[in-house]
């Protein structure tokens, strides 16, 4: 292979783990495919450091080691599943690397999240399984459905116009228990408590906590300890959005 495309290789396997990290993969499986990749295109040498903010990639010698940043985070298992696709592809020769990375280059243009409504209408119906589930009276699942669905509508503005994630969930978790409240004041509720669990559960990082919990056990400290310090963040600002509503 030429310079060239041991450079374009390198890129490709920079923009596969700067995708599946923005998309909410594990660190090891970020790590994995980065030199899987990597390896196919004859890069025996190369070694990876991922971390929540930023992925560092030593191809060996002649070639200079690159870091890439990462700057925002979500929950997006589709565009995981994509590029571990073009990772496998590439791996058994299916893919040549100019298609494997202009293929990477359209799944970063392409949105494959489900559109807002659905997202919205998705989280009312958990919302008010989770109030079920927690042994919530029946009657209450309205209350429940229109809860979850404010509180992801909140977190979704806020954090479009603000950036920061702590205050978007916070904002969230104070509309959640407010509507709860209301509904409770104006008798169409009665469990205040479990309208507000079950409004709140959409917003609670469940697959943080789980990724935190497998870097840890796969030995990755540092992506672990900061994935857990995230989420420990995002349930102290759900719990101080309710605590506010509660405390009046």
């Amino acid at each position: 292979m030429s310079v060239v495309d041991k450079e374009m290789a390198i890129d490709c396997c920079l923009l596969a783990g700067r995708l599946m990290m923005e998309a909410g993969a594990e660190t090891y499986r970020v790590e994995d495919t980065m030199e899987r990749m990597a390896r196919t295109q004859e890069l025996s040498a190369v070694e990876s450091f991922v971390t929540p903010t930023g992925i560092i990639l030593s191809p060996g010698s002649p070639y200079h080691t690159k870091l890439i940043r990462i700057r925002s985070r979500s929950t997006d298992l589709e565009k995981v599943a994509l590029v571990n696709g073009v990772s496998r592809k590439l791996s058994t020769n299916e893919y040549t690397l100019e298609e494997a990375y202009g293929r990477l280059l359209e799944i970063e243009r392409a949105n494959v999240m489900f559109p807002l409504w659905l997202q919205i209408l998705a989280a009312s119906i958990a919302s008010a399984c989770f109030l079920v589930l927690y042994e919530g009276i029946w009657s209450d699942m309205p209350a429940a459905f229109i809860a979850g669905g404010v509180g992801l509508i909140f977190v979704t503005i806020v954090h479009e116009l603000t950036k920061v994630k702590f205050f978007a969930e916070f904002i969230a978790a104070l509309s959640v228990a407010l509507v709860a409240y209301i509904f409770v004041h104006l008798n169409f509720g009665t469990d205040l408590d479990k309208i507000i669990i079950g409004g709140v559960m959409p917003l609670v990082p469940g697959l943080l906590i789980t990724n935190a919990v497998r870097d840890l056990m796969a030995g990755h400290f540092m992506s672990g300890l900061s994935k857990g310090a995230e989420a420990f963040l995002t349930a102290f600002a759900i719990g101080a959005g309710v605590a506010l509503v509660l405390s009046f």
